[in-house]
């Protein structure tokens, strides 16, 4: 499918620098494809009425780490060079793959030292080696700590890797180690918040569990895939990068319970969705997963195990918008995101969210 068809032209103004205050302050659209009304505007504190006793909600309990490092190279004789580094993926207890900018500045070997703002204390640096230079771009960082004390370096170092559309606009700031964290947020290893979570409060979860809704948590690593436009000209031609996940055995019991009682299941975000689709078999059964998922879901893709979805407004020429479109269709979408536009909600990562019913059922 060609990718120009998932194109759209958004606003600057639409895009949310901050999200909602209370979080669940945010607007919520109802999609509910063949229904009546097709779109609704609602407010993500309406949640609960659309969901029935017996359902449950999959989150994703992942954690954004402080991955934005910024730092300095320097070579015996010359000038140190400015070196920013986001890292992507986990290799052992002292490696990280990242991207580095200027990454053409560097070569296997190279000493980076990051943090210290130019200091000669070594207090609040981390040092590490590059060991490679991948095919991708990325390099891979044979840091000096190793483990714990790599964990808590980078916390003490490192800064919230803020999407590129807002670090264009603004700078990060420590508002963002809160709003850029979900509620759900408890293993380590993101680089991008699984951002349809950033919605709830602790008065909205009371709410929905009183209304007879069940809650799971999957872990899925945000990459930084996750914010780049598809460059191919076709669908077909795109390569999802891989992203660790993990759905337990008591979670995969849990969902499967619930479909058996003739519940539903509502993923919170495209993570949780991906995840779940990537461990449920033709039947629809959910089996237990750990590993890396690259699954690429495009109109035409039959969903086997969700039957809707939480999600935020995404990037033209995304693959999250190639997910949104199937599963209510790309006319749907395409009308959902028109209407979004037009009524003034906001975009991305702090902005507003939808609710995404197939079936056109509340």
């Amino acid at each position: 499918m060609r990718v120009d068809a998932f194109d759209f032209e958004l606003p600057e103004d639409r895009i949310a620098l901050r999200p909602a205050e209370p979080r669940d302050a945010a607007r919520l659209l109802v999609v509910r494809p063949g229904g009546a009304p097709e779109l609704e505007d609602r407010g993500v504190r309406d949640l609960p009425s659309f969901l029935k006793a017996g359902d449950a909600l999959v989150v994703n309990d992942t954690r954004v780490i402080p991955a934005a490092l910024e730092g300095a190279r320097a070579r015996d004789g010359g000038a140190p060079v400015r070196i920013e580094a986001t890292l992507v993926k986990r290799i052992g207890p002292a490696r990280w793959r990242a991207f580095a900018k200027p990454g053409k500045r560097l070569k296997a070997g190279d000493r980076i030292r990051f943090g210290g703002e130019g200091s000669a204390c070594l207090l609040g640096t981390l040092d590490a080696t590059v060991e490679a230079k991948e095919e991708d771009g990325s390099v891979l960082l044979a840091f000096d700590l190793s483990g714990p004390a790599l964990d808590e370096a980078i916390a003490q170092v490192g800064h919230m890797p803020i999407p590129p559309y807002i670090a264009a606009r603004r700078h990060e700031d420590d508002r963002d180690r809160e709003d850029y964290q979900t509620l759900f947020a408890r293993v380590s290893g993101s680089v991008a918040a699984p951002t349809a979570s950033l919605h709830f409060t602790p008065d909205l979860l009371a709410r929905i569990a009183a209304a007879g809704v069940e809650r799971h948590t999957v872990t899925l690593h945000v990459g930084p895939g996750t914010f780049l436009p598809v460059k191919a000209d076709d669908t077909s031609g795109h390569r999802m990068h891989a992203e660790w996940g993990e759905v337990t055995r008591d979670t995969a019991d849990a969902l499967n319970a619930v479909k058996a009682r003739g519940g539903r299941i509502l993923t919170v975000g495209s993570t949780s969705t991906r995840l779940i689709e990537s461990a449920a078999g033709e039947g629809g059964l959910i089996r237990p997963f750990v590993g890396e998922t690259d699954i690429f879901i495009t109109p035409g893709y039959r969903f086997k195990a969700i039957d809707g979805m939480l999600t935020n407004f995404h990037l033209p020429r995304s693959t999250l918008v190639m997910l949104v479109a199937a599963l209510i269709g790309h006319d749907t979408q395409k009308r959902a995101y028109a209407h979004a536009i037009a009524q003034g909600y906001r975009f991305y990562s702090y902005g507003d969210a939808c609710l995404l019913l197939p079936e056109g059922g509340a």
